[in-house]
């Protein structure tokens, strides 16, 4: 069984991620999907609109996703090593480096494959961010 991990703060969730968890689906058997915690977002700079509870409860429900977890606090190879993938997908915008995440992996002795996926480029936005700055200004707008 392919075991394939992706993880993301899937605050507002757009058609960036659905392509995200998309481009997955031809390679694996089981997708686990991680969501960020709130302190973990925080940390990248990030405010969720919905807490970690909401999110990850709207991940789960989503027709592609076989289990979404929560991560570990401040350890993202915590989850790994709870998760066990055969493979990690990165989003185009996650900043992490995948050579790596694959020596991490196997010093933790798991033989990982790293995938990139593409950026989803059918949308005037590129993440939640901007997708909440436009509502924003939309807001500001009929104020």
């Amino acid at each position: 069984m392919t075991r394939v991990m992706a993880t993301g703060v899937f605050d507002i969730l757009h058609l960036g991620h659905i392509h995200f968890l998309k481009e997955i689906v031809h390679v694996r058997e089981e997708l686990v999907v991680v969501v960020a915690r709130d302190s973990t977002a925080g940390k990248r700079g990030k405010t969720p609109v919905f807490n970690e509870s909401a999110r990850l409860q709207l991940v789960n429900e989503l027709k592609l996703v076989d289990r979404a977890i929560l991560g570990h606090e401040g350890d993202i190879y915590s989850t790994v090593e709870e998760v066990k993938p055969d493979i990690i997908t990165l989003g185009y915008d996650q900043s992490f480096d995948p050579d790596d995440i694959k020596r991490k992996c196997s010093e933790m002795g798991l033989n990982v494959r790293v995938v990139r996926i593409s950026r989803y480029s059918n949308s005037t936005y590129k993440g939640s961010s901007e997708i909440k700055e436009k509502l924003l200004q939309i807001i500001e707008d009929r104020i």
